[in-house]
């Protein structure tokens, strides 16, 4: 972020409560001293008012954005927490309401399309969420509670018992849990594990004595190869990319082509970065996930970056930056 947009941003921050005369006076003489200083101004002015919706969007790394970021992850914990609260309730009570579909559904297969998101209450009255474009296959028996994650990302919120382990597969990858809360994402070459409650045990195939522990609050990748996993300690950042669940993405120094990669996850309508220079600009903010046209107009905002969407036309694809520089 340049100086000036730094200075822009400020001053929309001071003046978004109450203002001395002394103030606005030094705001006034920044806003007339440079026409620079008035275009940043308009941008920063436009990416508050989205902020003030919720719909958070800045670009860099600047301490507004991240301190309105922290605000809207600590309200995202707590409309989780509600949330699966209600949700193991309501679970409970389908649990109870259809007893003899989900007693005999030993075995199950859940596939969700592109932007589809579905929460399972399974026999064992575990919570499976399963994200965007994925696939779960649940096999109860009374030795072990086995889910294969065939493709894509699932949550799971494990109901304890110690007589029969939880364990999740992923390819090569495998994930077992008596009482906890975790989630698995495919990835080439192994799987991301992020856990937000209880323990894990996290494994290769090829390695079968090398595994890893994971507590709430810490992540790792583990790698189909029999490599030396890297566990982390991030609880914000585990919730952060856990936003899925509340049908949010939340960016947080992401550059835009990553951003772009997640929202076209959840889309059949693409966004393309038609200037390749863009691609590394690092963002922040909070968006629902099928609300690419949204996230689109921030950027366009935040980035002073043409940004076209199309209507009523063939090729829908959203395309930021100039087009044809790469089309």
């Amino acid at each position: 972020m340049s100086r000036i947009d730094e200075e822009a941003t400020q001053w929309v921050a001071r003046l978004n409560g109450e203002v001395s005369d002394e103030t606005r006076q030094a705001f006034d003489a920044w806003h007339e001293a440079d026409p620079r200083h008035q275009g940043a101004f308009l941008r920063a002015e436009a990416a508050w008012v989205m902020l003030d919706r919720a719909e958070v969007m800045a670009h860099g790394d600047t301490l507004l954005a991240r301190r309105a970021l922290e605000e809207k992850l600590k309200r995202h914990r707590n409309s989780v927490s509600r949330r699966y609260v209600m949700g193991g309730a309501v679970a409970a009570s389908l649990t109870g309401a259809l007893a003899v579909g989900y007693v005999l559904a030993n075995r199950l297969s859940v596939a969700t399309g592109v932007g589809e998101l579905r929460s399972i209450p399974l026999k064992d009255r575990s919570i499976a969420s399963v994200n965007t474009d994925s696939q779960i296959d649940v096999d109860m028996t009374p030795q072990i509670r086995h889910v294969a994650l065939v493709k894509g990302e699932a949550w799971f919120e494990v109901a304890k018992n110690p007589e029969v382990p939880f364990v999740v597969s992923a390819g090569d990858i495998r994930v077992r849990a008596v009482g906890t809360a975790f989630s698995v994402r495919r990835r080439e070459g192994g799987a991301e594990v992020l856990v937000t409650e209880g323990t894990v045990e996290a494994w290769t195939v090829k390695d079968k004595d090398k595994r890893v522990t994971l507590t709430a609050g810490h992540e790792a990748f583990v790698p189909v190869r029999p490599e030396t996993v890297e566990v982390a300690y991030r609880p914000e950042e585990v919730e952060r990319r856990l936003a899925w669940r509340e049908r949010e993405i939340v960016l947080n120094s992401e550059t835009l082509t990553e951003a772009v990669a997640e929202f076209n996850r959840y889309n059949s309508r693409q966004i393309v970065i038609a200037d390749p220079a863009l691609g590394a600009q690092k963002l922040v903010g909070g968006f629902h996930v099928d609300q690419p046209e949204t996230f689109a107009r921030a950027v366009q905002t935040a980035l002073n970056v043409p940004v076209s969407i199309p209507a009523d036309t063939a090729d829908d694809r959203i395309i930021i930056g100039t087009a044809g520089a790469a089309l």
